[in-house]
């Protein structure tokens, strides 16, 4: 025990998990937080960041930190999930190659079935196909459509599959009731849930004009693909691998990275995708300290120049003179063209 007097709490730090399901509880807390506010004293965590959120802010405010937990990162399943560099240094060193990490042991097709959830990729003898199903009827079917009240499991169930269909396209909410047999508005309600859950991050355009991002739509993006793939159906390397999904994950994957990669040092994601009049497209802007990096994620294990075209293209319309980065599935980085590097997917 420590002494309260020597300005530490006088009992050991009280672990409470699933705080969501007892919110009377957080009153209390508060009065404890009160009367001994060294840190340390209290670790609450929640699976449901919506209701859990809700007693935080309305019980705890000031009074906690939050920190959000997403699925492993590549390092973090590799074991190095030490001390990581700080942003500003992870975006500088991937740009002048002084970025050093092994390849990881497993293929980008494992990564992308398997996914990052702690049990399934820790355990090589946890079956996947088995625990993604466990985990889409217990958490998804039950845990999250409690919140919104679904009472038909079968139009829910249906919309989970037509959204893991589209991960990595803009949202059309027209087109994605149309599939699933909604309404539009439940289908923006259920997706907003998805994304109040940690199931999926919608990705804002990048504009100027700061309001336009908040009103324009954003595309979706899974935060573990191996559930987005379970419920396309895909189970095995072969038909990911040469079927038409393989671009999506990967850039998915890619995505999720960088949504990790913020969360992991305490920063709210600042991550865009841009698109021009005519079309073109970057699949990744990355706003760090005042500057943009653009980023192309692309499932291929050669590259070559043309892969560039929309972050040159970006370059010449925005006037940017920072470094561009494409994300593939390579065994080492490369230098492509002047301003524009190469690097594997794992880097990040």
């Amino acid at each position: 025990m420590n002494n309260r007097n020597g300005g530490k709490h006088a009992y050991a730090p009280v672990i409470l998990d699933e705080i969501q399901y007892v919110p009377e509880l957080l009153p209390y807390i508060k009065t404890r937080i009160d009367e001994d506010r060294s840190p340390g004293s209290w670790l609450l965590t929640g699976s449901q960041s919506f209701s859990l959120m809700q007693g935080v802010s309305e019980s705890l405010a000031g009074r906690v930190a939050v920190v959000t937990l997403l699925p492993f990162s590549v390092a973090e399943a590799e074991g190095r999930g030490g001390k990581q560099p700080a942003l500003g240094t992870l975006l500088s060193k991937i740009q002048a190659a002084g970025l050093k990490a092994p390849s990881p042991s497993f293929h980008v097709a494992d990564w992308l079935l398997r996914g990052a959830y702690p049990e399934v990729r820790a355990n090589p003898d946890v079956d996947r196909e088995l625990w993604c199903a466990g985990y889409v009827q217990t958490y998804l079917e039950r845990d999250v459509r409690q919140v919104v009240n679904v009472g038909d499991l079968n139009a829910f169930h249906l919309f989970l599959r037509v959204a893991a269909a589209r991960t990595g396209q803009v949202i059309n909410y027209s087109d994605l009731a149309r599939d699933a047999g909604i309404s539009p508005p439940t289908a923006g309600k259920w997706m907003s849930v998805l994304e109040a859950s940690g199931q999926v991050y919608l990705l804002p355009p990048y504009f100027r004009n700061f309001g336009k991002r908040l009103i324009k739509s954003p595309k979706i993006y899974w935060l573990d693909t191996a559930v987005a793939a379970f419920l396309m159906g895909l189970h095995s390397p072969e038909p990911l691998l040469h079927g038409p999904f393989l671009g999506p994950l990967f850039e998915t994957a890619v995505i999720s990275a960088w949504v990790k990669a913020f969360h992991n040092r305490g920063l709210p994601p600042a991550v865009y995708f841009w698109r021009s009049r005519d079309g073109i497209e970057v699949d990744l802007l990355v706003d760090h300290d005042g500057r943009l990096y653009p980023m192309e994620a692309k499932a291929t294990s050669t590259v070559f120049p043309q892969h560039a075209s929309a972050l040159l293209k970006w370059r010449d319309l925005a006037g940017s003179r920072e470094p561009s980065t494409i994300i593939a599935d390579i065994p080492k980085p490369a230098s492509l063209l002047p301003g524009v590097r190469a690097v594997p997917w794992w880097w990040i």
